[in-house]
């Protein structure tokens, strides 16, 4: 059980290691919404994540009755907390976050449609624990049929913004696109990145608090994007270590996405492009790429109708 005293599982490269997360006191912080059908397999997957006790909390943005959150945390002895509003993935592990003690140095941020390979966790805390200037670490994230999904990518700039939004369904090996991912071989090679996919993340504690948690003006997607980039910026990395990883039964292809969950995708990028160049003269370049994205919305639409 999460929290428990036994743990179990194959050890991960630094999951052998005491001075890795005994020294680090590590909590995990999840984000509930319709997850009944997973919860179950993350929740369980946690206790072979770590050789050391993990502070589990599970944090429910759509409490109603048909959720089952409270109970399925409560059965792998996690803490759960019920909001009353939805604040979007962002705002929901800053609520689950302020819940956790001060002895709390590195918080797992996870979805909670993964399944943690074993020994990830105390394997993330030993590559965050190894350079104080690591603000973050990622592992690698597995689609269910094996292969990696790119998710340690570069900061979007105009230019690669502009080129992805406008190229990436209808020439999908497009050169911005490559950028922007950076897959093929850096999928699987261990290196900093300009930021780290939310759907498994390690954070130091300190540095999460330094710079105000999530955004929470991001209600869905490019929470974690802003985040990678604000780390960065404040002169911390993020460090992709992709010899341990989850794997992530949730869908990723856009063509599965609701309209709903396209506009959100869309505003949020217009935002982050927004907040990072603010100056005036930019602004034909951020109309362009506001074009680009509601020519992209439009397709995807016709494509799911």
């Amino acid at each position: 059980m999460s929290g428990g005293d036994e743990r179990h599982g194959t050890a991960a490269p630094g999951a052998g290691d005491d001075t890795a997360s005994s020294a680090a006191e590590v909590a995990l912080v999840t984000v509930a919404y319709r997850s009944n059908a997973v919860l179950p397999g993350f929740l369980g997957s946690i206790a072979g994540a770590s050789a050391h006790p993990v502070t589990t909390v599970v944090v429910d943005n759509r409490p109603d009755d048909e959720s089952q959150a409270a109970t399925l945390a409560a059965a792998h002895g996690a803490a759960y907390v019920a909001l009353p509003a939805n604040p979007g993935y962002g705002g929901a592990i800053n609520a689950g976050v302020a819940t956790l003690g001060t002895a709390v140095r590195w918080v797992l941020i996870s979805n909670p449609d993964v399944v943690l390979d074993p020994g990830l966790i105390d394997a993330l805390v030993a590559a965050g624990e190894s350079d104080p200037t690591i603000g973050a670490v990622g592992p690698a994230v597995r689609n269910p049929d094996g292969t990696v999904y790119p998710s340690a990518r570069r900061v979007p700039s105009l230019r690669t913004g502009i080129g992805h939004a406008l190229f990436v369904n209808l020439w999908h090996d497009n050169p911005w696109t490559r950028r922007y991912r950076q897959d093929s071989a850096e999928a699987v090679t261990e290196r900093d990145a300009g930021w780290l996919s939310g759907a498994c993340l390690l954070v130091r504690r300190d540095v999460f608090a330094q710079l105000g948690g999530f955004d929470e003006g991001y209600f869905m997607y490019f929470e974690d994007v802003d985040l990678g980039y604000r780390i960065g910026r404040a002169g911390y990395r993020n460090r992709y270590v992709p010899a341990v990883g989850v794997t992530h039964i949730g869908a990723h292809t856009a063509s599965r996405e609701s309209a709903e969950m396209i506009r959100a995708h869309h505003a949020s990028a217009r935002r982050f492009i927004a907040r990072k160049y603010t100056g005036w003269h930019l602004w034909p370049v951020r109309a362009v790429l506001s074009v680009g994205l509601a020519a992209r919305s439009a397709l995807l639409r016709r494509r799911a109708g």
